[in-house]
Formats: structure tokens, sequence, C-alpha cells
């Protein structure tokens, strides 16, 4: 467990997966994945079983509030490539129907998941893909200190329009 003052990281519990997959499912949220299609249950049993549970490139966390336990949503690392040590992360808060919140819960569990990439893993990089349409992400990577790596032009089609994506990282040389 990763504990910081508003939320702590702790391991995805099977009881967790019903409201992760509430969230995921939510149009708000789900139009800034890249899974673009309604999961059911038995999807999310299959993720959790064979890449949470079973695939050492995906590391999840559950974020709690320190106050009450409750689940705030979900980040870690995905594609962790061990040769070359880099991860793409992973991030949502659900709780109230945020998605990243204004309060910093988001920004706190975003912090601990890097911490831990850089501290404990060793990786040199942590990277993601966000759209353009995506100015919460943004602002939130912005403020982490990540740089913009490339766009990929015309990557995302949402609403009728094609959008580009970031690329963003940042290295553990930067990592304050």
């Amino acid at each position: 467990m990763f504990k910081g003052k508003k939320v702590y990281l702790a391991a995805i519990e099977r009881k967790d997966l019903k409201k992760l997959m509430d969230w995921r499912n939510n149009p708000d949220f789900r139009k800034y994945f890249r899974e673009y299609k309604e999961l059911n249950m038995a999807m999310q049993e299959k993720w959790y079983e064979e890449k949470v549970l079973k695939d050492n490139t995906t590391v999840m966390f559950s974020i709690k509030n320190t106050k009450d336990d409750s689940l705030m949503g979900c980040c870690g690392l995905v594609y962790v490539n061990w040769v070359y040590r880099h991860a793409d992360l992973s991030l949502y808060i659900g709780w109230k129907d945020k998605y990243i919140d204004d309060q910093g819960y988001a920004f706190e569990a975003s912090r601990l998941v890097i911490d831990y990439a850089f501290k404990q893993l060793c990786l040199n990089k942590v990277w993601t893909e966000i759209y353009e349409i995506d100015k919460k992400k943004k602002r939130l990577y912005d403020g982490l200190g990540f740089k913009v790596d490339g766009v990929l032009r015309q990557n995302y089609f949402h609403d009728g329009k094609f959008w580009n994506s970031y690329i963003l990282s940042i290295l553990s040389s930067e990592w304050k």
C-alpha cells in the first residue's frame, strides 16, 4: 500500500470490479478511454484475472480515500516494458462522477504511482496517451511535469470529428 494524505493505493479486489466497471461504462468517462465499448462483468473479470492478477506488464491499483477507505478510482502502469524501463500510466477517479477531480485526489494518486514507478520499479520513463478533448487530464499531467513527446494527428474519432492524440511522458531524471 502506498499512502498519501488524501488517498492511498491498494491492490484491486474482486469486490471493486462492479463499481470500476460502472465507472468505465460511464459515457462521460469512456470518451477519454482507449476502450471504446461497453464492458460487461465477464469482460471485467477477464481483465482482472488475465491482466491484474497474471500479467507482469500490468500493475494496477484501486484508489481509496484515506478518511473512510471508500473506493475512488483506479490507476496503475500498463504495457510495462521491463527491458527499456518504461510504462503507460492509467488513471481515473470515478468517485462522485469526477473522472479527474479538482480536489487533488487524481494528482495525489498520480504522484504515488509515479513515485512507485521510479523509486521501486526503477523505470526510466512513464508515458501516456491522451486525446485532445481531455483538457482535465492535460492540466493534471502538465502539473506533474509531463512533456509532450508527440502528436498523433487525427488519431481519435469522437462526436462526429477526428481529434489529435498527445503522447506525454516524464523521465525519472525529471521527477521531483
